[in-house]
């Protein structure tokens, strides 16, 4: 099996790389501009996540991104070792969000789901949280 891994600290400006290579890297299936659209959105999310939930704007943390091809299906994990989800059913929940005073919308997991085929979290709070997505090409 293929695949890439890009570790990126918890910088803003990190979330547009990181997108744009996991874009870079589904290019080998030959996806639609609306897919890479798709995907660009989902890993966008993931991201900022990690960034402003995990790790509290944390700079100097981590972020590890896999990404794999499996015939015409690219699979995604956007990982973080943050403070991790104590339930991660309400955090799925349209327009749940733990930071209300930065009129954060309490989207992301539900705009994830809606643009990639597949989802899953997969958390443990102290520990961080492991995005999975993956998306069928074609």
């Amino acid at each position: 099996m293929d695949k890439i891994v890009l570790i990126v600290k918890a910088l803003p400006e990190n979330e547009c790389f990181a997108r744009s290579v996991i874009a870079a890297y589904a290019t080998r299936l030959n996806p639609s501009m609306e897919e890479v659209s798709d995907i660009k959105t989902a890993v966008s999310e993931a991201v900022t996540n990690a960034i402003v939930h995990a790790y509290n704007n944390d700079a100097e943390k981590d972020i590890r991104l896999t990404a794999s091809i499996e015939g015409n299906t690219l699979w995604v994990s956007v990982e973080d070792t943050g403070v991790g989800i104590p339930n991660i059913v309400e955090a799925m929940k349209d327009f749940y969000t733990t930071k209300p005073s930065e009129e954060r919308s309490g989207l992301g997991f539900t705009i994830m789901g809606t643009f990639m085929s597949t989802l899953q979290v997969q958390s443990v709070v102290g520990e961080g949280t492991t995005v999975v997505m993956s998306k069928v090409i074609g």
